[in-house]
């Protein structure tokens, strides 16, 4: 077979398909990220912002599903609205929560809570698009992530590992931006990184082979198309041959850590991925994403929440104590963040609904002043009074915590201006003086 000629009559969508059919086969590893090249790169205007003295590193806990403020960062005491969950004291004079969040109470101290939090998108899927995003959904174009932003301006700390990194379901896209930058998908905490290794039948010596034929067959269109987009797959191509090669890989291994730690976390998948991004972060993993499903509880919401809740509390309460015991609390800005709230009111199935007006997220760690709560809702937790945060603004303060110019340009392939957090401006009050 005439490789050269084959390759030279692919299109770029059809070599893209071919190669990671090699990748998977031909070589017998599968770990590039599922975000494959995107169309066009994007060309960055102006400076970005560096904090490498100190790089601050992300762990984002989103609750899929809109979390109940009032349950939980935000609870009504003796209110119609509150039901039957109960409310409990924190470790900070005057903070109560939600009576499943007794770990989480003890550490109130580390902590801003943002009861002030208010949506514009009330449907799940938007709502999404626009807490990870800053935008709104638009057919036109598809904007990156967080994750991906501090990628693009900051870069990655530890060269053998992925900087972005989303543990089973999360913003897996890296939008308009290069897809090297995208996050590495994760699906099972408890499995690792799969297809990491040599398969059995495969030694050093043949994978190396095949890495100088595979070389040979990539360097035609290479030279052929100089463009970044095949840079962006050949790095990411690159990326993943040194990883499968580095000690580092190890990090993803939970097996690493003692039964009695990974107890600490919770026997589930979210407090199992939180004791990976511990792992993660503590080595130098940029941006590392954790989600919890199962909150959108439009009906039997307190025997719901009666089984949900304690797993977020469990697993946060402990990737709290154990950032703060190995004394890297300091440089993780641990996120809480939800796409909405739900209702105030207690429907007729003993749920509650999509409520976007008001709702409650969290930040701890890093520069972030703790033992606070920003924004204010009404007697029934309906509407914000005091200190309302966009998610524009949400996102602004996650920025500004890592390092990043939330006034920083890109520009998109259409040549159209982008920023972080689409204008959004940080907190006040919420930084460490």
């Amino acid at each position: 077979m005439d490789f050269k000629k084959l390759t030279r009559q692919m299109d770029e969508p059809t070599r893209r398909s071919f190669m990671m059919r090699m990748a998977s086969t031909f070589l017998g590893v599968s770990i590039l990220p599922q975000m494959m090249p995107a169309q066009v790169q994007a060309a960055r205007s102006g400076k970005s912002s560096k904090n490498n003295s100190s790089p601050v590193n992300v762990i984002y806990l989103y609750m899929n599903g809109g979390m109940s403020h009032i349950d939980t960062l935000d609870p009504k005491p003796g209110t119609d609205v509150q039901g039957p969950t109960q409310v409990i004291n924190t470790n900070v004079k005057g903070i109560k929560v939600g009576e499943h969040m007794s770990n989480f109470a003890k550490h109130a101290d580390k902590t801003a809570i943002l009861r002030g939090m208010s949506s514009t998108q009330g449907a799940h899927e938007q709502a999404y698009y626009l807490m990870h995003t800053s935008y709104a959904a638009i057919g036109t174009i598809n904007h990156p992530s967080i994750g991906t932003w501090i990628m693009n301006m900051q870069g990655r700390t530890n060269t053998k590992l992925p900087g972005n990194i989303v543990i089973g379901s999360g913003y897996k896209s890296s939008g308009f931006m290069q897809p090297n930058l995208g996050p590495l998908i994760i699906g099972d905490p408890n499995k690792g990184l799969q297809n990491s290794k040599l398969p059995r039948n495969v030694n050093d010596e043949q994978f190396n082979r095949r890495l100088k034929l595979a070389s040979r067959l990539d360097r035609t269109f290479s030279n052929r198309y100089r463009q970044p987009q095949v840079k962006a797959y050949n790095d990411m191509y690159n990326d993943a041959i040194t990883l499968m090669q580095s000690q580092d890989l190890a990090t993803f291994d939970l097996n690493k850590e003692s039964k009695n730690v990974r107890n600490l976390y919770g026997n589930n998948s979210f407090g199992q991925g939180c004791l990976l991004a511990r792992r993660l972060v503590q080595n130098n993993v940029r941006f590392v994403e954790v989600s919890l499903t199962g909150w959108d509880m439009h009906d039997d919401m307190f025997t719901r929440g009666t089984n949900l809740i304690p797993k977020l509390d469990q697993a946060l309460g402990a990737l709290l104590t154990d950032l703060t015991t190995l004394g890297i609390l300091d440089r993780t800005l641990v996120v809480l963040a939800t796409e909405f709230g739900r209702t105030p009111k207690i429907n007729a199935n003993q749920g509650r609904d999509h409520y976007p007006k008001a709702f409650s997220c969290m930040l701890a760690g890093a520069n972030i002043q703790g033992g606070q709560v920003i924004g204010k809702t009404d007697a029934n937790a309906a509407n914000v009074e005091t200190d309302k945060v966009t998610i524009a603004d949400f996102n602004a303060t996650i920025a500004t915590a890592v390092g990043l110019d939330v006034q920083d340009v890109i520009m998109s392939p259409s040549q159209r201006p982008f920023t972080v957090a689409n204008k959004g401006k940080p907190i006040p009050g919420i930084f460490t003086t």
